[in-house]
């Protein structure tokens, strides 16, 4: 087996670049809903270190990207009141959308940077064309339906019975861990990644 140890690092490098607006999505627009909470916990900012959860920003992707086959991580997530958000479940469901959103927005502006100094700062371009499928895969894997990602909120705007989702948040670490390490789910999502990078690429050369 390869072990990619450069790689590992540039992925948790950018993972830190690209955990913090994905945070601050979710508390800017927790807080345009009504919701203070992610105030009130110092999350509406884009300070890193306000986001970073140590096992789900640094250990865990830096070893599954060491190791190949999917790209596992997360920032600390944003705490939300249901029953201050306008709109209650629906309201919670655009809190959740709003980190992948702004992954994909993150996407499009890194590929305007890796083509604007593809010639003057080759090393740069490089790693911000990297950050544009980081990004974009982030948004998928943040869309699975599983605790703790952002697309499990999805099942409750849904109105699934919240003993279900209970119990599929303590099975979702590990289910999370054999999706990726046992089934071809991760190399899907770097397929997707690929296919969207390579799309918005064609629209800016």
């Amino acid at each position: 087996m390869h072990l990619d140890w450069q790689q590992a690092l540039v992925n948790v490098i950018l993972l830190w670049v690209l955990t913090a607006p994905h945070e601050f999505a979710h508390a800017w627009v927790a807080t345009r809903l009504g919701d203070n909470l992610p105030r009130a916990q110092g999350r509406l900012t884009l300070n890193p270190l306000a986001h970073v959860d140590w096992l789900g920003t640094a250990i865990l992707p830096f070893v599954t990207s060491l190791l190949g086959g999917g790209f596992l991580g997360w920032g600390k997530p944003v705490m939300t009141q249901t029953a201050r958000l306008r709109g209650g479940l629906n309201g919670l469901a655009l809190v959740s959308l709003a980190g992948p959103a702004m992954n994909v927005a993150l996407a499009v502006i890194l590929a305007v940077l890796a083509v604007a100094t593809a010639h003057v700062l080759p090393a740069f371009s490089a790693f911000a064309e990297h950050g544009v499928l980081l990004s974009l895969y982030l948004a998928l894997f943040n869309m699975i339906p599983v605790p703790p990602l952002d697309g499990s909120k999805l099942l409750l705007a849904a109105r699934i019975p919240m003993a279900i989702y209970q119990e599929l948040a303590r099975a979702g670490f590990l289910v999370l861990v054999v999706l990726l390490s046992a089934t071809r789910v991760g190399l899907y999502l770097n397929e997707w990644a690929y296919l969207g990078a390579r799309a918005i690429f064609a629209g800016l050369r």
